[in-house]
């Protein structure tokens, strides 16, 4: 089978139509050759001989124009095979893609037909399948081969620029060929067939400012010195042709919105050179008084314009700043204004770029001045007082009408109205003082106490007669001074606690006084007890010099229950002019003060205040323990009256030993049991039933007695034993008594500290209250002497100061 060259339709097609048949198998790798091998015997050999296999058909590809339009049928191509003798017995069979609704086959002669308008742009090419069969036996003559059916791209597209309108930019002033934007256009042709996708660009509008470049797209700058204030945005129209711009070429466009960007190439101006401005001699240093403004035709920061005044003169009396809304000058006023003394000012004013650009230096300088005069109106002015404020001093209890100071005010104006003075009063304040409106003197209107209010404030207001709307303040400063006029007094008002252990010369409270006057007429303080008074036995006071004092004490030992308060005047005086004094009473209790502390604090208001109860809790406490103590005596004597006999039987007789523990008072308790019978037996007789007395001198045993009277302690013992037994007050037990004997004596004395009671001692048993609470009582026997001796010293020197 073969394709017939004389049905190709073009020369292309043409040579896809020739027949090979001398080719290798591996030789047709652009065409598909499909052939069935015959077998040949031959007559004169009995072998086999295989030939070569014979191409039945051979194509590569069939070619289709795109967008067919005509009436009928668009014939593509013709298959054939060698099989086919003309008969009609072949049957050709086109199977694959579009087949039977976009390409149909005659299963006679073989020749294919598009029956649609293909489109490149949605599908390039289709795979179809051709197969020859027998319609004899419907069996395939030819192995089914597959072959290609391209659509031939013709120039239908045209470009586009999906992207588009494009908004770019460029600054001003831009030099020839200064890139600006670059567009790219799309064209959907087939790029490898033709020129059909060769797009060329051009401009079609915005010459001869900007030009394209042809292949690239590149949008250049054309004219130089492109200036932004005279023209700011261009559109620039693009047009893309396909065809490499040949006439029959598709085109598109697009438009470029361009806008110059705005440098600093234009300097600020003036629009006039000279300005006036009035401006009254009111007007309030630091308010603006005046605007100017320079023009600049570039925006943005390159129309930033910064002000300056180039005149010393008018640069001392104003200043001017840059309203960065509206890029005016603003002038404010630096120092008051004064008609009278200048009627006007002349400003030079300069405007300058902030952020100038080097590349137009050549252009000149980017600055302009102006010249503004200032002139100042006459206003009528308030009184102006001499000074900004006053202070002034009065002493305290001046008379009523002692002058203060005075004031004094003036009219600025030219015509010098008089002035009239006023103290501005206040509802919630008291007046004190008082001012002549013609002169201003200030005098007081009531007695002043610096100790009350040692500073006053007023303030005292001007106005011209003429015009009393026209007024002035001024603040004024009273200092009251101080004379001395009160007394000094004792700074303490507490009670002074006194130990009882407080020993004769000991310091009992460091005293100090206050004055309310100034330390001028007070500053230093003397203290003594009142004069005309007896010298107080208890305690001296000492003045310090520093104005503090001292309080001694004159003895030692006071005891809470024989005096618990003590009351003690002081005079204190002061050194001022005139001397001051003043007599205050203090108060001293007398304490059972706690060991090892410093603090002076009652034992017993300690525990009160630390319990922290009332009156009424205490009473109510000691109410309850009396019910519950007289319940415990009445149980206990009940019991007593309902106790049975020791001896039940005669029969239940035990030895028992009875155990007192019962603590002795120690040496000193003589009324329970008297030690003197221990030490003289033979006494112990007639001092049998005198327990209760105390001897009024205890001397050591050994030397009381002679040496023939001396008696055995075993007899003396014998003989309390005997009447241990014989007593029938005792308890019907045996007993065990025990007498601590001293013995006969020893060459080394007795040790007892009994029999030296009235022996005078030259020790310090002072320093005995420092050993804490066990050796109080001995301190107190042994300090009596001691006692008595230095009160007789006090005593004596007590009568001689008298």
């Amino acid at each position: 089978m073969k394709v017939n060259p004389s049905s190709c339709l073009c020369p292309v097609l043409l040579c896809l139509c020739f027949l090979e048949r001398g080719y290798e198998a591996s030789h047709y790798g652009q065409a598909k050759v499909i052939s069935r091998s015959h077998n040949a015997t031959h007559n004169h050999t009995e072998t086999e001989v295989h030939h070569r296999p014979k191409r039945g058909w051979i194509w590569n590809q069939f070619f289709v124009l795109e967008e067919h339009i005509g009436p009928d049928a668009q014939y593509v191509g013709k298959l054939h095979s060698n099989s086919d003798k003309g008969d009609g017995s072949v049957r050709y069979i086109l199977s694959g893609e579009g087949a039977g609704s976009i390409f149909i086959i005659n299963e006679v002669t073989g020749d294919i037909h598009a029956t649609k308008s293909l489109d490149r742009e949605k599908k390039s090419h289709y795979v179809l399948h051709a197969q020859a069969i027998d319609r004899n036996n419907n069996k395939p003559l030819e192995p089914e081969s597959e072959f290609i059916i391209k659509v031939q791209d013709i120039n239908d597209n045209a470009p586009k620029f999906p992207d588009g309108p494009f908004v770019t930019s460029v600054p001003e002033m831009s030099e020839v060929g200064t890139s600006v934007f670059q567009v790219t256009a799309t064209d959907a042709d087939d790029p490898t067939y033709g020129n059909s996708a060769r797009v060329v660009y051009s401009v079609l509008h915005g010459q001869p400012y900007f030009s394209v470049d042809p292949k690239t797209g590149i949008i250049r700058t054309a004219l130089a010195d492109m200036d932004r204030e005279a023209r700011e945005h261009y559109s620039v129209v693009i047009q893309a042709k396909d065809m490499a711009g040949q006439v029959g070429g598709l085109s598109g466009s697009t438009t470029v919105n361009i806008t110059l960007t705005d440098i600093n190439d234009n300097p600020p101006k003036f629009p006039q050179k000279n300005y006036q401005v009035f401006v009254p001699e009111s007007a309030q240093v630091g308010k603006p008084v005046g605007k100017i403004k320079a023009n600049d035709e570039d925006i943005g920061i390159n129309a930033e314009i910064k002000y300056s005044i180039l005149n010393p003169e008018g640069a001392g009396m104003f200043s001017i700043s840059t309203d960065k809304d509206t890029r005016e000058g603003v002038i404010t006023l630096r120092k008051p204004l004064n008609y009278e003394k200048k009627k006007q000012y002349s400003l030079h004013i300069a405007a300058e770029n902030t952020h100038p650009d080097p590349r137009f230096s050549y252009l000149g300088s980017f600055k302009d001045d102006a010249t503004l005069k200032i002139t100042v109106g006459d206003v009528d002015e308030p009184p102006v007082f001499s000074m900004d404020y006053y202070i002034m001093e009065v002493y305290e209890n001046a008379k009523v009408g002692t002058e203060v100071g005075a004031v004094t005010a003036r009219d600025p104006d030219s015509k010098n109205s008089p002035v009239r003075y006023f103290i501005e009063r206040r509802e919630d304040k008291e007046v004190y003082f008082d001012i002549e409106s013609i002169s201003g003197v200030i005098r007081t209107t009531q007695l002043l106490d610096r100790e009350d209010t040692p500073w006053h404030n007023i303030t005292v207001m001007a106005t011209e007669e003429d015009n009393p709307s026209l007024q002035s303040h001024v603040p004024i400063t009273v200092q009251v001074l101080d004379v001395n006029d009160n007394p000094p007094k004792i700074s303490t008002e507490d009670e002074i606690i006194i130990c009882e252990s407080t020993r004769a010369g000991q310091v009992i409270q460091t005293i100090t006084a206050v004055d309310k006057d100034d330390f001028a007429n007070g500053k230093g303080f003397s203290f003594s007890f009142p004069g005309g008074v007896p010298a107080n036995p208890n305690f001296t006071i000492k003045d310090n010099e520093d104005s503090t004092a001292n309080i001694i004490a004159r003895r030692r030992r006071f005891h809470r229950l024989t005096q618990e308060l003590y009351e003690l005047p002081v005079v204190v005086w002061d050194d001022g002019e005139p001397v001051l004094s003043s007599t205050s009473t203090l108060t001293l209790r007398v304490c059972s003060c706690q060991r090892g502390t410093r603090l002076k604090i009652c034992q017993g208001e300690a525990f009160l205040s630390s319990a922290g109860l009332s009156t009424g809790a205490l009473i109510a406490i000691l109410l309850c323990v009396l019910i519950l103590l007289a319940i415990v005596i009445l149980f206990i004597t009940l019991r007593r009256s309902k106790k049975e006999p020791l001896i039940i039987s005669e029969e239940d007789i035990r030895e028992n030993v009875v155990t007192y523990d019962d603590e002795g008072g120690g040496e000193e308790d003589t009324e329970a049991f008297d030690i003197i019978a221990l030490r003289n037996p033979a006494a112990a007789e007639e001092l049998k039933f005198r327990r209760d007395v105390r001897p009024e001198c205890i001397r050591p045993w050994s030397s009381r007695r002679p040496a023939h009277e001396e008696m055995d302690v075993r007899e003396f013992i014998k003989q309390r034993v005997g009447e241990a037994d014989q007593d029938t007050s005792v308890p019907p037990y045996d007993s065990l008594q025990t007498y601590a004997y001293e013995g006969q004596g020893s060459p080394a004395g007795s040790i007892s500290s009994l029999g030296s009671a009235g022996v005078h001692s030259e020790l310090d048993y002072n320093s005995l209250d420092d050993w804490g609470p066990k050796f109080e009582k001995i301190a107190e026997l042994y300090g009596e002497e001691v006692e008595t001796a230095s009160e007789s010293t006090e005593k004596a020197e007590s009568e001689k100061q008298t």
